[in-house]
């Protein structure tokens, strides 16, 4: 059994002598939910045609299925599905004549057995209900569940998705979302997005590029605990001055952001040393009588500032 449902190494493409993608290693592994992210022009689509057999390396390997994607890559395209940013159809057709035609690409068996797949994949991504409806009178969201049925109507062990919820308004991000969700149990996901509150509900990991190069990669909960520096928050109520000057004396402490609000005062408070910071920044608060402390914990990072502080800032933040 392959570990690594993708496995990269020196990965490399040059356009015309540019170099749109730089010696990149990545490792996917089976039946998780991967995020590659990027700004525009960061070489995601690049690395998407070279996995789907598209276009050819310049330089390093790639390995899908432990298969080569220049040797294999008819064998590792019958073993994968693929949604593009933005599908197309037949409009006049329904759903499940769509799914019917689509299936008879993979699948020779009766005709029992593809109507059996077909309505198998309608349920797995919620259209069951509107199988045989026009496809012309479906909404943003329903159009790409559709396509993200017509990818997984093969039953592939690789789902490749470009901008699954991209344009969508929350309800149809919401319905994308859960889909993937679902799939988790059948197949790997690798997906590229810029919804990056949709990549931290649901992915296991995260790859970023940036000018073509990999700087970060990682699962999620390890990118988002080593954002820049660590910050707790605290909501009291009660005249603050005194424990916030006492705060401020401490080395550890890098600065000190305040709201207040209804007779409360939220902090957020930025350190330099996390073990410091718990063992005594609420005894430093508590020691006001007159002070009560009615909320305190760690500050939960953003991907997106996470994301901004690695591009931005050019650091390299890769799983060990």
């Amino acid at each position: 059994m392959v570990d690594w449902v993708i496995e990269t190494s020196g990965l490399t493409k040059s356009f015309k002598g540019v170099t749109a993608l730089q010696s990149l290693d990545l490792k996917v592994p089976a039946n998780s939910i991967f995020a590659f992210l990027g700004p525009n022009g960061s070489g995601k689509t690049t690395t998407m045609k070279l996995l789907l057999g598209l276009i050819y390396p310049t330089a390093g390997t790639a390995r899908v299925f432990g298969l080569d994607i220049g040797r294999d890559s008819v064998a590792i395209r019958s073993r994968l599905g693929y949604l593009p940013q933005e599908p197309r159809y037949y409009e006049h057709m329904t759903a499940r004549e769509t799914l019917r035609y689509a299936a008879r690409f993979f699948f020779k068996g009766p005709a029992g057995e593809i109507e059996a797949r077909v309505a198998q994949t309608l349920e797995l991504v919620g259209l069951d209900d509107k199988a045989d409806r026009p496809i012309k009178g479906f909404s943003g969201g329903e159009r790409q569940r559709l396509g993200i049925a017509q990818a997984q109507v093969n039953y592939p062990d690789l789902l490749i998705l470009d901008e699954p919820a991209a344009s969508l308004d929350p309800m149809g991000r919401r319905d994308v979302l859960a889909v993937m969700e679902r799939l988790r149990k059948h197949t790997t996901v690798f997906y590229c997005t810029h919804i990056l509150d949709d990549v931290q509900r649901v992915s296991d990991t995260v790859a970023i590029l940036n000018r073509g190069r990999l700087v970060a990669n990682g699962p999620i909960e390890e990118l988002l605990a080593g954002g820049e520096g660590t910050a707790f928050t605290v909501k009291i109520k009660g005249d603050a001055e005194s424990a916030r000057q006492r705060l401020a004396a401490q080395p550890w402490v890098t600065g000190i952001q305040a709201q207040s609000r209804n007779g409360a005062t939220a902090w957020t408070v930025s350190v330099s040393d996390e073990d410091a910071a718990e063992a005594q920044l609420l005894r430093l608060l508590l020691a006001d009588e007159g002070l009560a402390v009615t909320e305190f914990g760690r500050r939960q990072h953003q991907l997106e500032d996470v994301f901004v502080q690695i591009v931005e800032g050019g650091q390299d933040v890769k799983r060990k």
